[in-house]
């Protein structure tokens, strides 16, 4: 079972390149932006300033800011800096799983990202050619690394809680992928724990030690998250509530309100 291909099935991304080439000058975000930030620095020196920190950026690097945030880069035109950028975003909206799990940025030298040194090639070399189709090709390459970036992340262990720390154990991550492939199922904890290939007990204590919650909780906020994303897409409550495992659409409204503090109605009303 393929852990992140079931998490990118329901909560897919999607990345539009918006600069490509030698930069000089500043580029400046705000909270405001709907999307988060894929910076990729190929040569020479950049400033960035991101969480009330500035940090000098001095070999090829990788820059993710994975939701909205003020941020700036800067660079002189004496440093002869390489940068290809794009705004990533995520099925879901702003709060979906994914996005949330991730730290809000991520600024790694690619010295340390071997997976991704290939696809960090022909990106560099598609965007300073002109070839047909040039920017649907970013594009994918963007969506590509993000991808990798990932993989890395569960491979690295990069996180100590949370979602993406579940699915980098791979006994844990067995559970976690069942229940976003089959979120309408009544998962007990006996099943999840036999999946996990774990005593019951041990399988509870280590699931909320590493995803900080309970199993049911998080199979909770799960659904209510793939609800989220229906809603978002115009779908009826009454098919929602069969596909994310609830016998009615007022079950699944108390627990929405339960998780979120607002009926699905007042919810979709509030975005």
């Amino acid at each position: 079972m393929d852990r992140l291909s079931t998490l990118l099935a329901q909560f897919g991304m999607h990345a539009t390149t918006f600069y490509a080439g030698t930069f000089a000058g500043e580029l400046a975000f705000d909270a405001e932006e709907r999307s988060g930030k894929l910076y990729l620095f190929n040569t020479s020196k950049a400033r960035v300033h991101v969480k009330q920190q500035e940090m000098v950026i001095n070999q090829p690097s990788l820059l993710f800011i994975p939701r909205p945030g003020k941020h700036s880069i800067t660079a002189a035109a004496s440093d002869n800096t390489q940068l290809v950028s794009a705004a990533v975003s995520f099925d879901g909206g702003l709060d979906n799983p994914l996005t949330t799990a991730l730290p809000d940025y991520m600024l790694l030298p690619i010295s340390e990202l071997p997976i991704l040194s290939d696809s960090v090639l022909w990106l560099f070399s598609e965007a300073t050619e002109q070839n047909c189709g040039k920017n649907a090709v970013l594009n994918r390459l963007f969506e590509l690394i993000m991808i990798q970036l990932l993989r890395h992340v569960m491979a690295s262990s990069s996180f100590s809680s949370g979602m993406m720390a579940g699915l980098a154990d791979l006994r844990l991550a067995r559970a976690v992928t069942l229940m976003h492939d089959q979120p309408a199922k009544t998962w007990s904890v006996a099943e999840l724990a036999g999946a996990a290939s774990m005593s019951r007990a041990s399988f509870a204590a280590q699931f909320h030690k590493i995803v900080g919650k309970t199993p049911a909780d998080y199979l909770l906020s799960w659904r209510v998250s793939l609800t989220q994303k229906r809603l978002r897409e115009g779908r009826p409550i009454a098919l929602i509530a069969d596909e994310v495992g609830y016998e009615s659409p007022s079950a699944l409204a108390r627990a929405f309100r339960r998780k979120t503090g607002a009926s699905p109605r007042e919810w979709l009303r509030q975005q």
